[in-house]
C-alpha cells in the first residue's frame, strides 16, 4: 500500500466543505442543548410534580434511547406527520435534543452547588424570584458547570459523523463519498482521523484554559 498525495489533494476540497458542516452541526447542536438542557433543568426544579413528571419521563427516554435512532425517527417518522426539515436541521436537533438530558444533569448539580446562603440572602433582600434566579443563582451556577459543558461539546463532535445516516455530508459523508467514487479509502479516512484528533485536542485546551480562568 501506498500514499497518494495526489489523492489528498483532490480530496481537501470535499473535506473543507464537511469540515464547514460538521462546526455547523457542533455550534447549533451546542446551543440547542445549552438552552433546552436550562429549560429542563428549571422545570425540574418546580414545586408542581404535573411539571416535574412529564419533563422527567421525556428526558429520562430521550436519555436511554439511542442517538442513531433518535435521527431515524426524527428524519423518516415525522414527514409521514407532515413535519419536515432538511437533514442538517433535524440532525442538529437530534443532537442538541439528546445531549440537552445530560447537561441537564449538569445544571442541575451546578444549582444544588450554589450555597444555602445565597438563597437565603436573596431572601432577606425580599428580592423576585426571577431576580433571585437570573441574578444570583444561574451566574453562580453556570459558572461552576462551564467546563463540564465543554466535556459535551467534545463528545458532540465526535458524535456529529452519525449524521451521515441521514444523508448529512459531514467530514466522514464527505470522506465515504469520494472514496466511493475514487476507490481511495484511506488517504480521505486517514485525513478525516487526524482532523478530529486536532479539532478535539484544539477544544480540550481551550476547554482546560477557561477552567483554569473560572477557577482563579
Amino acid at each position: 500500500m501506498t500514499w497518494d498525495w495526489g489523492a489528498v489533494g483532490d480530496f481537501m476540497p470535499h473535506f473543507w466543505d464537511g469540515l464547514l458542516v460538521t462546526l455547523q452541526a457542533l455550534a447549533l447542536g451546542s446551543l440547542i442543548s445549552f438552552a433546552l438542557g436550562l429549560v429542563w433543568a428549571l422545570l425540574m426544579r418546580t414545586p408542581s410534580r404535573w411539571v416535574r413528571w412529564p419533563v422527567g419521563m421525556v428526558t429520562e427516554f430521550v436519555r436511554d434511547t439511542p442517538l442513531l435512532v433518535q435521527l431515524f425517527f426524527l428524519f423518516s417518522v415525522l414527514p409521514e406527520w407532515g413535519v419536515t426539515f432538511s437533514a442538517l436541521t433535524t440532525g442538529v436537533f437530534a443532537i442538541g435534543l439528546h445531549y440537552s438530558t445530560y447537561t441537564m444533569q449538569v445544571y442541575r448539580a451546578g444549582i444544588e452547588a450554589v450555597p444555602v446562603g445565597q438563597w437565603e440572602a436573596a431572601t432577606a433582600l425580599n428580592l423576585p424570584l426571577t431576580r433571585t434566579w437570573t441574578a444570583v443563582i444561574l451566574p453562580q451556577a453556570i459558572r461552576r458547570v462551564v467546563p463540564a459543558l465543554g466535556n459535551y461539546v467534545i463528545a458532540m463532535l465526535k458524535d456529529t459523523p452519525m449524521l451521515m445516516a441521514i444523508t448529512v455530508l459531514d467530514m466522514l459523508g464527505q470522506a465515504r463519498l469520494f472514496s466511493q467514487e475514487q476507490f481511495q479509502f484511506t488517504e480521505p479516512l486517514t485525513v478525516i482521523g487526524v482532523a478530529f484528533i486536532v479539532i478535539s485536542y484544539l477544544a480540550s485546551l481551550l476547554l482546560r484554559a477557561l477552567e483554569r480562568r473560572l477557577v482563579h
